[in-house]
């Protein structure tokens, strides 16, 4: 996450939505659990978040490997960049 944030400092990201989000004090183990672990309170938490979406942009931007950002997984991420990526080859052909 460290590398994240200082690659979306060093282009100019902003990051103000941060002051905004519902995880800010929040448990970190809760965005981040160990293999296996429920992530039902964290997904909760973004649902209800009024910067999920920038939350989710930025995960997804920068590559962010692990945790629950904007309410969606590693995972979850990975198919919404390849559909993102199959929609940018499909504009180019």
């Amino acid at each position: 996450m460290l590398e994240q944030l200082k690659q979306a400092l060093a282009t100019g990201y902003d990051l103000e939505w941060q002051d905004k989000a519902n995880c800010t004090g929040a448990n970190a183990n809760l965005f981040f659990p160990e293999r296996g672990a429920s992530t039902r309170t964290a997904k909760g938490i973004c649902r209800e978040c009024q910067v999920r979406v920038e939350c989710l942009e930025f995960a997804i931007t920068t590559g962010e490997k692990f945790g629950i950002w904007g309410g969606m997984s590693e995972r979850e991420r990975r198919r919404v960049r390849k559909e993102r990526q199959i929609a940018a080859a499909r504009k180019v052909s």
